[in-house]
C-alpha cells in the first residue's frame, strides 16, 4: 500500500475525439494535437512517463523505455464539462446529463432571482466569458444589473464588475442561485465570474468561485475521509465537491498557485490522498483558443512535474490525468468531448500499457483499492 497519493487533473488536456464527440459537436477534437501543431509543445517529462505511448498520441514521439503505467480513458458520463469530469473521476457516473440552456434561462425564473438578489438580469445566452464582458460591461457599469450567461456547459454564470458589485455581495448573490437552481434547473455549477478595468479595458480576476452541485452519491473523497484518511484538495477541488469529503483546502486560483500547493503538501507528513486541478489550462488558454499559450503552459507544467517526480518518495503514487478536453485549434470556445490520459508512477508501480480504460472511475478505484477500500462506505 502506497501512503501518499498524488492525484493531478491537468483541466481539459484532452487525448483526442471519442468515438460519441459528434453528438457534442465535437467530431474531430484533440486538444494535445492542437498544441503540438504548433511546434511549442515541449513535454520531456511526461513523454518519459509514456504520454507518447498512448493510443492516439504516438505524434509525441515515445520514450525508449516509459516510466510509468500509461493509458487513455473513456468517459461514461454523459456530459463534457469540469463537474461530470471530477465527479467521475471520484467513482459517480452521471448517466443523466446536466441541464443546459442554449436559449437562456426561464424569465420567470430569472424574475424570482433579479426580486432575491435585488439587481437586474443582461444578457442570457450563451456567450465567450471575455467578449461577454466587452459587450455587456459598459451597460452592467451604468445599470448595477448583473451579466448573467451561459456556455455548452450546465453552468450559470453572473460577470460583474468588482467596483460595481463587491466580491461578498457577489459570491451572495451566487449562493442564492445556487439555492434556487433546483429540479430541471439544477445546473452543474453558479460561477462568479468578476471583472476589472475600464470600458474597452475590461479584464476578468482570479477572484472567480464556482459553486457546484453536491455530488449526487457517494464519492471517493467521502469513503477516504470517513475512514479516517486524509484528503487535500488543491484548487477548485474543494469547490467542485462542496467541501464534502476535504479534510485540508488549499487555495489555488492558478496554475502556479496549484503547484506550489501540491508541493507544500509532498514535504509534509500525510496520509491518504492529495486531489490538485490545474486549472489554466482550460480557463486561460483553451476556452480562449489559444493553442501556442496552452502548448506553453503544458511546458511550464512538465518542468514542473520533473521537480515534483524527484522529490517524490518510495511510498508515494503520482496519477497524472485530465477531466475533459477543450481543444484550442476549433472554432467553438467550449470544452470537447475526448478521450483524457492516465498516467501511474512510483516505486513498484509497472510500466506498461493499460489500453484504452472505460470509465473515469478508474481512478478512484485504484485509489481506493490501495487503501483497502474496495467497498465504500456510505
Amino acid at each position: 500500500m502506497k501512503k501518499r497519493i498524488f492525484l493531478l487533473v491537468a483541466d481539459s488536456v484532452g487525448a483526442g475525439a471519442l468515438p460519441d464527440a459528434e453528438l457534442f459537436g465535437d467530431a474531430g477534437s484533440h486538444t494535445l494535437k492542437s498544441c503540438y501543431d504548433t511546434g511549442k509543445l515541449n513535454i520531456p517529462n511526461l513523454i518519459s512517463l509514456g504520454l507518447g505511448h498512448i493510443e492516439g498520441l504516438e505524434f509525441l514521439g515515445g520514450a525508449s523505455a516509459p516510466l510509468a503505467s500509461y493509458g487513455r480513458m473513456r468517459e461514461l458520463s454523459m456530459g463534457k464539462d469540469t463537474t461530470i469530469g471530477h465527479w467521475e473521476l471520484s467513482g459517480v457516473v452521471s448517466k443523466k446529463p446536466l441541464p443546459t440552456f442554449p436559449d437562456g434561462f426561464p424569465a420567470d425564473f430569472l424574475e424570482e432571482f433579479s426580486a432575491r438578489v435585488g439587481r437586474g438580469v443582461i444578457c442570457n445566452k450563451p456567450y465567450s466569458g471575455t467578449a461577454v464582458i466587452a459587450d455587456y460591461g459598459e451597460e452592467h457599469i451604468k445599470t448595477g444589473d448583473l451579466i448573467v450567461y451561459t456556455s455548452a456547459d450546465s453552468v450559470f454564470q453572473i460577470a460583474a464588475h468588482e467596483d460595481t458589485v463587491p466580491l461578498c455581495e457577489l459570491y451572495e448573490i451566487c449562493r442564492t442561485a445556487r439555492k434556487m437552481l433546483t429540479g430541471e434547473l439544477a445546473v452543474g455549477r453558479v460561477i462568479a465570474r468578476p471583472f476589472i478595468g475600464e470600458v474597452g479595458r475590461f479584464e476578468r480576476t482570479e477572484n472567480r468561485r464556482d459553486f457546484s452541485l453536491e455530488p449526487p452519491k457517494v464519492t471517493m473523497l467521502d469513503t477516504l475521509a470517513q475512514n479516517g484518511y486524509d484528503v487535500i484538495s488543491v484548487g477548485k477541488i474543494n469547490d467542485i465537491f462542496v467541501g464534502r469529503g476535504v479534510t485540508r483546502a488549499i487555495a489555488a486560483h492558478n496554475n502556479d498557485e496549484s503547484a506550489e500547493g501540491v508541493l507544500a503538501a509532498q514535504s509534509s507528513d500525510f496520509c491518504g490522498l492529495l486531489f490538485a486541478n490545474f486549472v489554466d489550462f482550460d480557463m486561460k488558454y483553451g476556452h480562449r483558443n489559444d493553442a501556442v499559450g496552452y502548448a506553453e503552459a503544458l511546458g511550464r507544467f512538465d518542468l514542473w512535474l520533473g521537480g515534483f517526480i524527484k522529490k517524490m518518495q518510495p511510498d508515494d503514487l503520482l496519477i497524472v490525468t485530465a477531466d475533459h478536453g477543450c481543444d484550442p485549434g476549433t472554432p467553438s470556445t467550449d470544452h470537447s468531448r475526448e478521450y483524457v490520459p492516465l498516467l501511474i508512477f512510483g516505486e513498484g508501480v509497472r510500466a506498461d500499457s493499460l489500453g484504452t480504460v472505460d470509465g473515469f472511475s478508474y481512478v478512484a478505484d485504484t485509489v481506493l483499492k490501495n487503501f483497502k477500500l474496495s467497498e465504500r462506505k456510505i
